[in-house]
C-alpha cells in the first residue's frame, strides 16, 4: 500500500492475472472432525477474494493453513508460489495477517506493537502515518488490553498492513466495528486492491462481500459449493422469476390461477416465487388474485435472487456453532 490514494483503473483482470494463491485437494481433521474436506481455490493478484460460510464451514481453518500457523493433511497449497509451512520463513515477510484474535501482546501500548511489527519488515510503511489514516493515532499510548473491540480490530490491521504485504488475509476485519469506521476498512481494502495487494477476505456480512470482492465462494462444512463473481452468483437460477412477499399465500392456489406451466414455490427467506416467463400479464393476474384473496401485498418485484438469498438457499437456515 502506497502512502497515497491510487487510481482503481490499476486493477487486475482475474482471467489474465498472476496466481497468487492456490490450493488443490485442501484435507484438515481434527479428532473425527473433518474441517475441511478437499478444497479447491485459486487467487489472483490485485483481487478481493471472499471466503463465505456459516459459523463451522472451514473459512478460518483454511486461512490458518495458508498462512502456515497449521499444516494440512493433504492437498498442496502455494502462496505467492511458496510452501506455507516448508517456506514459512520467505514468505512471512510477503503477506500481511489480521488474525480474529487480535495477535498482540495484551500488556503492549499500541504504537508500541505497531513499530514492533515494522522493525521485522525490510520497508515498512510510516506506523505514524498508518495510525493516522486509520484513525487511532489517539490510542497510541493505550495497552492493547483496554483497547474498545473496534479499536484491537484497526490495530491488528494496522499490523497487518506495516510491512507493505502482497498478500493480505484479513480475518472477519470488521467485526465490531461502527458504521463509520466499517467504511473506512471498506475503502482501505479498495486502495489496496489497485495497489496490486491481493486480499483475501472471510465476513459474515453478506453486503461486504458484494461491495468489495472481485470473486465470492461460499463454503460448507469444508467444501465450496458455489464460486463466482457476486453478479455471477446473484443471477443463479434467477431468471424468469416473480417475488411476491405478501402474508397468506396458498402456493398452489396461485400457480392453479396462473396459465400452464407455471409454478410457485416458497424462498428460505419465506418469499413467494413465480417462476415462468414474467409478462406484465403475469404481474398483472398476480396481483388480481392477491386482490380476489384478500392478500395484501408488501412487494411485487421482478428481480435476481440476492447474495443472502443463494447462501441461505446452499448452507440452510440453521444456526450453528
Amino acid at each position: 500500500m502506497r502512502d497515497a490514494p491510487a487510481s482503481s483503473s490499476d486493477s487486475v483482470d482475474r482471467a489474465a492475472g498472476e496466481t497468487t494463491l492456490s490450493i488443490r485437494g485442501l484435507v484438515k481433521r481434527y479428532d473425527d472432525v473433518v474441517a475441511v474436506d478437499g478444497l479447491d481455490l485459486d487467487m489472483r493478484r490485485g483481487e478481493v477474494l471472499a471466503l463465505l460460510g456459516p459459523n463451522g464451514a472451514g473459512k478460518t481453518t483454511t486461512v490458518e493453513i495458508c498462512e502456515g500457523f497449521d499444516r494440512p493433511d493433504a492437498g498442496e497449497i502455494r502462496v505467492l508460489g511458496l510452501d506455507p509451512i516448508a517456506e514459512n520463513d520467505a514468505l512471512r515477510s510477503r503477506i500481511g495477517v489480521m488474525l480474529q484474535g487480535g495477535g498482540a501482546y495484551p500488556g503492549a501500548k499500541a504504537a508500541e506493537m505497531l513499530r514492533l511489527c515494522a522493525s521485522y519488515c525490510a520497508d515498512p510503511l510510516d506506523p505514524v502515518w498508518l495510525m493516522d489514516v486509520l484513525g487511532i493515532a489517539d490510542i497510541a499510548g493505550t495497552p492493547f488490553r483496554r483497547l474498545s473491540g473496534g479499536q484491537q480490530q484497526r490495530l491488528s490491521l494496522a499490523c497487518a498492513l506495516v510491512g507493505r504485504p502482497e498478500l493480505v488475509f484479513l480475518d472477519e476485519p470488521t467485526a465490531g466495528l461502527d458504521a463509520h469506521a466499517r467504511i473506512m476498512v471498506w475503502e482501505l481494502i479498495t486502495r489496496l486492491k489497485s495497489d496490486g495487494v491481493s486480499v483475501l477476505l472471510t465476513t459474515h456480512h453478506l453486503e461486504e462481500a458484494e461491495e468489495l470482492a472481485d470473486h465470492i465462494v461460499i463454503i460448507d462444512r469444508g467444501r465450496a459449493v458455489a464460486s463466482g463473481t457476486p453478479a455471477d452468483l446473484v443471477r443463479r437460477d434467477a431468471e424468469g422469476q416473480l417475488r411476491l412477499t405478501a402474508e397468506g399465500v396458498d402456493d398452489d392456489a396461485l400457480a392453479s390461477a396462473l396459465p400452464a406451466g407455471y409454478t410457485c414455490s416458497r424462498s428460505q427467506t419465506g418469499d413467494h416465487l413465480v417462476h415462468g416467463d414474467i409478462t406484465p400479464q403475469i404481474v398483472s393476474a398476480v396481483a388480481a388474485w392477491c386482490a380476489q384473496n384478500d392478500v395484501l401485498v408488501t412487494s411485487l418485484t421482478v428481480d435476481t435472487n440476492s447474495l443472502q438469498d443463494v447462501f441461505l438457499e446452499l448452507t440452510g437456515r440453521e444456526v450453528r456453532a
